[in-house]
């Protein structure tokens, strides 16, 4: 081999490199363990919320020490943000998928019109976008044009407005005016983007990941190590609304007398009277007022629809009060139309808004704030100059606000209104009463302003923080989610290095004992490999996901095949009497076309799952991919540079096998070809059996393709998913899910409920339904909120959450569609051009296709089972990930046994076929030690690497199976049955290439 210098050079540097990128890891990893001893010491266990109180300890010492220097080079704070990522499932943390509303924002373009036209064409893009591909605006457009009639888009009461002047003029068709407001949408969104990063930045996690996804307006944000999850979520989906508002007088007659005969009408339309009711004379109202207490309207009765949920009266500026429970249906009653209608002249505006619970809060407070024709608030927030969290006089955390030149003119003449007419000032954020004080001294001047109330300092952080980034030019729904709790990414990180230290002893002391001395070179290029993998993981600045970890295990496996290719073609040239110097350069320069050739083939796989892939399925594919270029690197270089310094030295001995493995596989001799038309019966029945499975029973599919929500809930003894199933159904509805998932006291609840219905407040609606329905089960004094985030120490309730809206989960089966079909068609093409015979490609894609259909059968079956598969076997993003990597496995097996075929067949002829058995036979060592190697590896994962893993790593082990069996039976039967017309083409291509080099002779 030349180069060697140059060759040990980029080893040494790669190496030397890769211990440097990872340095930081361990580095901030000494460190936080150094931190949480020091606060276990700090802080007793007996204390109350001693867990929340430990973790803040150890962030005050790690703020302490964060820009001290360490080993001469780096800090903690430097350290900890270029130490090896690690995905939310290693973690914990949050994920979203952030769909930022188009509709709003051509809404707002349109000046919120209300052209009839133009809103028509929105409710039909609304009706398009559930089954539609296309964006937002392009739907739009295409519903605009069916309904426009005459209309331009380019007039005063559209996009001819005074916020567009200078883009939109009244001379522009409807094809220019598209591609201005396309332009503008895609500034919006950008702008939303900026927002979103900028408040992302305030919020206080290390490395958070944000990033927009194509022209579909939807942005995706990872917060690794994030445990509020409702702080977090409220930071993404506020819109940061500010608005100010004046408040109606509590004790106002008119208002409280449109409550009672609400309640009134409530009991008619109940009772299913819908006829128009009308108000009720004026001394009748006082009549009411006087007659009914207010003390005596029991809340526990059943008479009232509306003051059995509701009180009048409240100690501030709010008119009453009621438990958060029931704000959704009282709020209803007041936005109907037979209802709203009762309202006087002068009220016929009125806006009315809940106020934002405090923690620990049951009920809150109704206010009603005086409102216009048009619903626009007396100041909006865009006059904020500045926001910043601050104590007020009573040392309670507050946000502190100023405001521009016109601002502080809006405030002072506000402030007069409300000190005049003893009213309160509403300070509304995203449609939540943060606060309403009164104004006792006249009117303020200046335009500084404060917004109190029950908040914690990280709630003042927060809202000064979304309030300096700015409002989100639209509304922001979350329409898909995962959340991970820290207790369970540690679990994930234990079971993952666990399978992987395990797969990795396995595959050492596996190469030692079958290839002796020859097996420690391939050892220690696999060690190599692996800091090289994580090194470049680290010095891409890549996240290491649990399927990362499984992809990384996998290469393992694979890696072992590249040397095992070698080591083969070695053995074969010292078998033809060959020197050791020769055989080992001609077994290196032999086995290179294989190792290229099902290394591309896995790689292009790898790549499809990459572009199709998202969260920790992009995960996996970026290991396999560093993996495969590192495992080539260090097969191809580092085991000759090994090899020729051990048979360098005199006296040494080489032999590339032990005395127990000497002579197996020797002068084996099966005719292969013979048997095909068995295992062609065989595999039909095989396949047929799973097309049954698959027409009958169907496949299981998971959240990622159905859209729904999935919880993984631990209990602390063993629980009876039918009870609790029957339980949740009655709770959400039929076809609630409830599943043993890994240990017996742990389920996987799986629902549909409110799908379609996006908003934070529904996620907690079904989380408190969760809790209550479950409460039984759990610890005494088990708090909803530490059964939402995973029950503190003992790791108790909810440890993980996914949600997926329908629109995604359709995007997301279209892509897992597109990648199966799109890897075929590649592999078909490569295959095509590496063997020149469509033959060649026909048996690999058959051989996929027969390894597919047996794996999809084999979950098709077991899903009939149920609760009896100990493990997931529902069709998920996961589960295409590991059938895309059966391809590529499968594949890989079949092009080293078709390039063994190609090459004996130039040397040798057809001959009947028996060649190709030859080949068959020749191979057959290397395919048994790989798929041995790789199914030892991937048994280790399923045993030892967590139950997340567990459905995919069993589907990859029949993919391995079966894609041994069809590489031998399938693919090249398939291939000699359908090229076996034209035997002599072969020889005849020999023979010209021969009598080219005689004629050039």
């Amino acid at each position: 081999m030349q180069n060697k210098g140059l060759i040990k050079l980029f080893a040494f540097l790669f190496g030397l490199i890769s211990i440097y990128q990872l340095s930081y890891t361990f580095i901030t990893n000494k460190i936080e363990n150094d931190a949480d001893s020091y606060a276990a010491v700090q802080v007793s266990d007996s204390e109350e919320d001693y867990l929340t109180k430990r973790e803040e300890v150890a962030t005050a010492y790690l703020d302490s020490i964060g820009e001290n220097t360490v080993l001469g080079y780096t800090s903690y704070n430097d350290a900890k943000k270029k130490e090896l990522n690690k995905g939310l499932d290693l973690k914990g943390g949050i994920n979203v998928t952030l769909q930022i509303s188009v509709k709003d924002i051509l809404k707002g373009l349109a000046n919120n019109t209300k052209n009839p036209a133009f809103n028509k064409a929105l409710a039909d893009a609304d009706l398009a976008s559930k089954s539609s591909d296309d964006t937002y605006v392009e739907l739009f457009f295409e519903a605009w044009d069916n309904v426009k009639g005459d209309a331009k888009l380019a007039t005063p009461d559209i996009f001819y407005t005074r916020a567009l002047e200078g883009t939109i003029t009244a001379d522009m068709t409807d094809a220019e005016v598209k591609s201005q407001i396309r332009t503008k949408i895609d500034e919006s969104i950008e702008s939303a983007f900026e927002v979103l990063r900028e408040r992302i930045d305030g919020f206080g996690v290390t490395q958070p990941n944000i990033q927009r996804e194509g022209t579909s307006g939807r942005i995706l944000v990872e917060l690794p190590g994030a445990r509020d999850v409702k702080r977090a979520q409220d930071l993404l989906s506020s819109t940061a609304q500010l608005e100010f508002w004046e408040t109606y007088q509590p004790n106002n007659a008119a208002l409280q007398g449109f409550f009672f005969q609400a309640n009134e009408a409530l009991k008619t339309l109940v009772e299913g009277n819908t006829e128009d009711i009308e108000a009720k004379p004026e001394s009748e109202i006082d009549s009411l007022l006087s007659d009914v207490s207010q003390d005596s309207l029991d809340l526990a009765s059943q008479v009232n629809p509306l003051f059995d949920k509701f009180q009048l009266g409240a100690p501030s500026y709010a008119v009453g009060v009621a438990a958060i429970k029931d704000t959704a249906e009282i709020g209803s009653y007041l936005r109907m139309r037979e209802i709203r209608k009762l309202l006087p002249a002068d009220l016929q505006f009125v806006k009315f808004l809940w106020e934002r619970p405090s923690e620990g809060s049951e009920i809150v407070e109704l206010f009603a704030l005086k409102s216009n024709r048009e619903g626009v608030p007396r100041i909006s927030g865009d006059v904020v100059t500045d926001a910043r969290s601050e104590f007020d006089l009573g040392n309670k955390p507050s946000v502190g606000m100023n405001m521009n030149t016109k601002g502080a003119k809006l405030w002072e003449k506000l402030t007069g209104d409300a000190y005049t007419n003893q009213t309160g000032i509403a300070i509304v954020l995203d449609n939540k009463v943060y606060t309403a004080p009164g104004v006792s001294t006249g009117p303020i001047s200046g335009g500084n302003s404060q917004i109190t109330g029950n908040f914690t300092v990280n709630e003042t952080k927060d809202i000064s923080n979304v309030l300096r980034a700015g409002k989100l030019p639209a509304s922001a729904e979350i329409i898909q989610s995962e959340i991970v709790g820290p207790s369970l990414g540690q679990e994930a990180i234990d079971s993952g290095f666990m399978s992987f230290l395990i797969a990795m002893a396995i595959v050492l002391v596996w190469m030692v004992f079958y290839y002796g001395k020859a097996g420690i070179a391939a050892d220690i290029a696999l060690l190599l490999n692996i800091l090289l993998i994580f090194g470049v993981l680290t010095s891409l600045s890549a996240v290491l996901t649990l399927p990362g970890i499984a992809g990384i295990v996998l290469t393992i496996g694979m890696s072992v095949d590249a040397n095992v290719l070698i080591f083969e073609r070695i053995k074969e040239e010292l078998a033809k009497g060959k020197g050791k110097g020769q055989a080992v350069a001609d077994g290196f320069s032999n086995a290179l076309s294989s190792i290229l050739d099902a290394n591309i083939t896995t790689g292009l796989t790898a790549i499809i799952l990459f572009i199709f892939g998202s969260g920790p399925i992009k995960g996996f594919a970026t290991t396999l991919l560093i993996g495969i270029a590192t495992s080539l690197f260090t097969a191809i270089f580092i085991t000759r540079l090994l090899v020729d310094w051990y048979i360098s030295k005199p006296g040494r001995s080489l032999d590339f096998s032990t005395g127990m493995t000497k002579n197996l596989f020797r002068n084996i001799s099966i005719n292969f070809l013979s048997k095909r038309k068995i295992a062609y019966i065989c595999s039909i029945i095989l396949v047929g059996v799973g097309v049954f499975s698959i027409a009958t029973n169907g496949l299981q599919q998971g959240v990622d393709f159905l859209g729904g929500r999935t919880y993984q809930i631990r209990f602390e003894k063993p629980v009876n998913t039918s009870e609790i199933a029957s339980e949740l159904n009655e709770v959400f509805g039929t076809g609630t899910g409830v599943k043993t998932y890994g240990e017996a006291n742990q389920i996987k609840v799986t629902t549909a409920y409110k799908v379609d219905v996006e908003g934070i407040e529904v996620d907690n609606e079904i989380q408190g339904k969760l809790f209550t329905a479950l409460q039984k089960l759990l610890p005494d004094g088990m708090t909803e909120a530490e059964f939402i985030t995973g029950g503190g120490e003992d790791a108790l309730g909810i440890l993980q959450s996914v949600k997926v809206g329908p629109t995604i989960a359709d995007d997301i089966k279209n892509n897992a569609f597109l990648a199966i079909i799109g890897s075929l068609a590649v592999v078909f093409l490569y295959i095509l051009l590496r063997f020149r015979r469509w033959q060649f490609s026909l048996g690999a894609v058959a051989a996929v296709f027969h390894d597919v259909m047996i794996v999809l059968g084999i979950f098709s079956i077991l899903g009939t089972l149920g609760s009896a598969v100990p493990f997931n076997i529902e069709i998920d993003q996961a589960f295409i990930a590991a059938i895309l990597t059966v391809i590529g496995y499968s594949l890989n097996d079949t092009v080293v046994v078709f390039d063994r075929i190609r090459e004996i067949i130039k040397e040798k002829g057809w001959k009947a076929g028996d060649n190709i058995n030859l080949a068959l036979n020749s191979t057959l060592s290397r395919t048994l030690n790989t798929s041995m190697t790789t199914l030892v590896v991937l048994l280790a994962i399923f045993i030892f690497g967590g139950e997340s893993l567990r459905g995919f790593m069993f589907a990859m082990i029949i993919g391995i199976i079966v894609g041994t069996y069809s590489s031998l039976f399938i693919a090249t039967p398939i291939m000699y049955d359908t090229l076996k017309k034209n035997v002599t083409s072969p020889v005849k291509e020999v023979v010209k290439e021969k009598e080219k080099v005689k004629a050039k002779a």
